[in-house]
């Protein structure tokens, strides 16, 4: 049996990387998928490329709006809700002496804010139990250099894991965070000026870890099938950690 049959979920950010390939596995394990992004076009290639057990509502989760109107969207098709996955997210780098206001807000109101309000707005269609899956990062416990305001952002994933765990339990739901390691994403090329320097990137993250290389989008979806699924059922706030070994040693 499909691990999510009839199961109902939210991916944000779910039109490309790790958003996409969770929303797509969980598609194919029974679920009902709602993906979020800011693209329609994107979004609309994602559904189909996913195409079945597949909804696309373009928003952007940092909009209290666009968060409602989504909901509203899972409320009228669906009337009820499973699975929660906060992925959106995004990277821009800036040192402490660098970094500006405006850089900084931007950061946090996408990658923390966001997730925050993904989460409180999805309680109410919640009423079954349910599985909340928030992505972390092992920047949040790394202390790379130039990307002070992300690496917060993650590291505060996991203090809403902890938190929430206690705030939600009666209600039966569970709540976990994610932390990938180094994964081969658009946004992980994005950091790079050209390609060449993002090849750089990838053997220096892929010296670094024990594993030898950078991860896959499948093997992070992997994970988030398993904390999504009664598979993790006796799993609560904790942060689950898929990166080759990179941190551990």
């Amino acid at each position: 049996m499909a691990k999510l049959e009839g199961k109902i979920a939210v991916v944000t950010g779910g039109s490309s990387g790790i958003g996409f390939a969770v929303a797509q596995r969980f598609a194919a394990e029974g679920a009902h998928v709602f993906i979020t992004g800011r693209r329609q076009a994107e979004l609309d290639k994602a559904a189909a490329e996913i195409g079945y057990n597949v909804s696309a509502v373009q928003g952007d989760v940092s909009s209290l709006a666009d968060l409602d109107r989504l909901y509203e969207q899972v409320r009228q098709q669906k009337g009820v809700l499973d699975v929660v996955v906060a992925n959106a997210g995004i990277v821009e780098s800036a040192t402490i002496d660098t970094a500006t206001p405006e850089h900084f807000d931007k950061i946090f109101n996408i990658n923390a804010r966001g997730p925050f309000f993904t989460v409180q707005k999805a309680l109410p269609l919640m009423t079954r139990g349910g599985s909340i899956v928030l992505l972390s990062s092992i920047m949040g416990t790394k202390g790379f250099p130039g990307i002070g305001a992300y690496a917060a952002t993650k590291a505060a994933m996991r203090s809403f894991a902890r938190t929430w765990t206690n705030e939600l339990k009666d209600r039966r739901i569970r709540v976990n965070s994610l932390s990938p390691g180094a994964i081969q994403t658009p946004a992980l090329d994005g950091q790079a000026p050209t390609p060449e320097v993002a090849d750089q990137i990838k053997a220096m993250f892929s010296q670094m870890t024990p594993l030898g290389r950078v991860g896959r989008v499948e093997e992070i979806a992997a994970a988030a099938l398993w904390l999504a699924s009664d598979e993790s059922s006796f799993s609560t706030g904790i942060d689950l950690v898929s990166d080759g070994g990179l941190v551990a040693i």
